[in-house]
């Protein structure tokens, strides 16, 4: 049997806190508000990058391959990806999308193992923000909606 390759990972400091940016088969396997460096790669070095954009203003779009996950976490996290940047959707609006409740959208969404660059920020309940299970809870979540300009849903 193959062995699986090394998880590498890179710190990350971000406005939010550091941020350990994870990868493993050449693909962003997730981002946590806790870990060390390790080995370091191209592809951790360039989403470090990218995320100072993003955090600087100047990006929108994440241009990582993101490992989106099998199934139903899947298919909810490239519903989520597919939200654009400074725009949101209520976790009922991607429960239509995918044919499921509204609470199954808000358990995947809790279980996103890649926030921000996933932007599980985006999707809302349907009378306010929801939650967030990334560190800061939902300081964390105005926080980035408000980075990306949709402060005027906060009101």
């Amino acid at each position: 049997m193959p062995q699986a390759e090394p998880l590498q990972q890179m710190v990350y400091h971000s406005p939010l806190g550091a941020v350990a940016v994870a990868e493993a088969g050449g693909m962003i396997t997730g981002l946590s508000w806790s870990g060390r460096t390790t080995q370091v790669s191209p592809l951790l070095r360039e989403a470090c990058a990218q995320l100072d954009a993003y955090f600087a203003g100047k990006l929108q779009d994440f241009d990582l391959p993101l490992d989106m996950g099998q199934g139903f976490q899947g298919q909810v996290r490239r519903a989520m990806a597919a939200i654009p940047f400074g725009q949101t959707r209520t976790y009922g609006d991607l429960a239509r999308e995918i044919g499921v409740p509204a609470q199954a959208i808000g358990q995947a969404c809790g279980a996103n193992p890649i926030p921000i660059l996933i932007p599980c920020h985006r999707v809302l309940a349907a009378t306010g923000l929801g939650g967030f299970s990334a560190k800061g809870g939902v300081d964390s979540k105005v926080f980035l909606l408000r980075l990306e300009g949709a402060a005027s849903l906060l009101i």
